[in-house]
């Protein structure tokens, strides 16, 4: 069991404790409501870039090499990430060394310098980073799809940027930027794990490093459902297809997300699952293939993601598109939503042993739904699942998906 507290700092961040008995790990994550659907048109990619940029050194910690050898003299790994919904810098370490951590984590994220001779060198890492994304088709087929679903809004754009925004972004303006998203109250500093080495006062004084800032303007809401179909065409030999459905659940219901992983599940997320058995191994049409369920603040979606060879590629669009549709009219056959509700448990489950993942996580509900549960209720928002819950978001997967897909098809192959 995961026991949780709550607190909030003077500077106006919420502190989340997550101890986890049986663990001789600590993570400390940093998350904050400036993903890239915080970006305006023009600033595309800055937030990923920043995440990069404060990894440069803080006051304490003033240089990369500074920041890269504490970690490793305490045994730390250091990383972050960016998505359209957050950003978040996280350190994960054996428990005597927490406060440490915490120390070296606040000084360069809370405190970064943003030297303008290191951006102009990591602005080169990150286009070559936007370089290898572009010659992997399955990211391709990704950010296609993102595009396609979402069109002009920023969760439609691309997390990375593009290069040209890269090439003109100046500090001042990524320092704008920070002032802007980077408020406090708007994000949190998860600890999870063992819990015991940490000094509250100290902990307090290393937290209160991120600068209290007025609240960030709201997010543009999450467009209504718009079919589109974009192709790149490539002549390979295998195509890199993607599918979403919008299911009207609300994202802020812990049950509805559960019922929406069940569905999810019971479709591709599993080698049980109706789309491996029959896309794959009755009829081998692809070598991979799985559908996921997940949510944004305003907005839930379901997605099929496959690998296939380019001659079949639209037979298995077809059936696909008829495998959804049949469970949207006829439901759950007998059984499958048990053994989905039982993988889908059993997976959270598993993916939940570590600090960093149950961090992670209680970061993401903090910043998308305002709420903090413990990994505990989710999995048991998981076992409650019904066989009528499943049916009902079923229900909402009607007509046509839209689709993304990389290789040698034109849109009408996808009508």
């Amino acid at each position: 069991m995961v026991s949780i507290s709550s607190s909030t700092l003077d500077n106006g961040l919420p502190l989340i404790r997550l101890a986890m008995p049986g663990t001789r790990a600590f993570t400390a994550l940093v998350a904050l409501d400036a993903g890239a659907r915080t970006e305006r048109a023009e600033e595309n990619g800055m937030s990923h870039f920043l995440e990069h940029l404060v990894f440069k050194g803080g006051e304490s910690y003033p240089t990369y090499r500074d920041v890269n050898e504490t970690a490793e003299r305490m045994g730390a790994q250091l990383n972050a990430y960016t998505s359209h919904d957050v950003v978040a810098f996280h350190i994960t370490c054996r428990s005597e060394a927490a406060m440490a951590a915490v120390d070296l984590l606040s000084d360069f994220v809370g405190r970064a310098r943003i030297d303008s001779d290191e951006l102009d060198r990591e602005r080169g890492v990150v286009i070559q980073e936007i370089a290898r994304s572009d010659d992997q088709p399955a990211d391709v087929a990704d950010r296609l799809l993102d595009q396609a679903t979402y069109g002009e809004h920023p969760l439609g754009r691309p997390v990375l940027g593009p290069a040209e925004h890269l090439r003109s972004f100046t500090r001042e303006a990524i320092l704008d930027f920070r002032e802007r998203q980077w408020g406090p109250p708007r994000g949190g500093a998860f600890l999870a794990g063992d819990l015991s080495h940490l000094d509250d006062e100290k902990l307090a004084g290393a937290l209160t490093r991120f600068p209290a800032r007025d609240g960030a303007p709201a997010s543009e809401r999450a467009p209504e459902f718009e079919r589109r179909v974009l192709v790149e065409e490539r002549d390979t030999q295998q195509s890199h297809l993607r599918l979403h459905w919008r299911p009207q659940i609300d994202p802020s219901d812990i049950g509805q997300r559960a019922a929406l992983t069940v569905l999810s599940t019971l479709l591709g997320g599993s080698m049980g699952s109706r789309l491996f058995d029959e896309i794959r191994e009755q009829r081998g049409l692809c070598y991979a293939i799985r559908s996921a369920g997940w949510t944004h603040a305003d907005s839930s979606r379901l997605d099929v993601s496959s690998g296939l060879d380019s001659a079949k590629c639209v037979e298995a669009y077809e059936r696909i598109c008829e495998i959804v549709a049949d469970l949207a009219g006829n439901g759950a056959r007998d059984g499958e939503v048990a053994r989905a509700r039982a993988y889908a448990a059993g997976s959270t489950v598993l993916s939940l042993e570590s600090t960093r993942a149950v961090a992670s996580r209680t970061a993401a509900q903090k910043v998308l739904f305002d709420d903090v549960r413990s990994p505990d209720e989710a999995i048991e928002a998981l076992d409650a699942v019904t066989e009528d819950d499943v049916r009902e978001v079923a229900a909402q997967l009607e007509g046509r998906p839209v689709v993304a897909c990389v290789g040698p098809h034109s849109p009408g192959d996808f009508a």
